[in-house]
């Protein structure tokens, strides 16, 4: 099996190495190609204006200027051989959790897609960390579990513009109460504000932030939920983003 790993950490990224490490666990025909510096939060951008410059760290390891949709498409279109293409894509292992509406933000979870568009099954994964381990999230929780659950994920098989996202709880791998499967929860977005600030010349500017206190329970089901008790969560995502239902009552609406 031949396995491309990427992220949108970076290529220095110490999730990134993990990731390799789980891709090793499984098979011994990696790629790497991860964006040269940080590239959290462009969910599925693409670099249209500026020209990607492609770095050759060593063996079969490569730094993009761009973004984790670039480097997929980069790999698989220019860097692979025509005839071993990736059987597997791993997007990870990123630096905190891609829950609920993170999901549309990350580039995490954006390289697994991109590698879903180009037809080869993805999976992005995540570790979550807590406001005291922020600097030292509990790498080997990811570490222990993701080779075995990534190959019974393979083994079930992922359909047609299916992508999974898997998050490891913010706990040690002694600590973590299993696996659960999840839908994609949502947050209460009141909890989203921004924090304005002045600089050293008393100009204005801002950070987008979210409060830390008064937070709701999660809905069980969700990957949200999931994370709090200490559980592996794993949600199939669409490529696909139909709302059938309302489709259909707003085609008798307007039809």
């Amino acid at each position: 099996m031949r396995i491309l790993v990427t992220n949108d950490d970076g290529i220095h990224a110490p999730g990134l190495q993990v990731c390799e490490e789980i891709a090793r666990a499984i098979s011994a025909n990696v790629w790497v190609v991860a964006p040269e510096t940080d590239n959290s939060g462009v969910s599925h951008s693409l670099s249209l204006n500026d020209p990607l410059r492609l770095r050759h760290v060593d063996g079969n390891r490569f730094a993009v200027k761009g973004t984790p949709t670039d480097c997929v498409i980069m790999a698989v279109r220019h860097l692979m051989p025509e005839d071993e293409r990736p059987d597997l894509i791993l997007s990870g292992v990123n630096r905190g959790q891609n829950v609920a509406e993170d999901v549309g933000y990350s580039g995490t979870v954006a390289g697994a897609m991109e590698g879903t568009v180009l037809g080869i099954p993805s999976i992005a994964l995540s570790q979550a960390y807590g406001p005291g381990n922020r600097d030292n999230p509990p790498w080997d929780t990811a570490r222990r579990f993701a080779p075995d659950l990534i190959q019974q994920i393979v083994a079930t098989g992922i359909p047609k513009d299916v992508f999974i996202n898997i998050n490891f709880p913010d706990c040690h791998a002694d600590s973590v109460q299993g696996v659960a499967v999840t839908c994609q929860g949502k947050r209460d977005q009141q909890l989203l504000r921004i924090d304005p600030r002045f600089d050293g010349r008393n100009n204005p500017y801002f950070w987008i932030a979210f409060a830390r206190k008064g937070r709701p329970g999660h809905v069980d089901g969700t990957d949200l939920s999931a994370l709090a008790n200490n559980r592996i969560s794993v949600t199939p995502l669409r490529l696909d983003m139909t709302d059938e239902p309302f489709m259909t009552k707003l085609a008798e609406a307007l039809g």
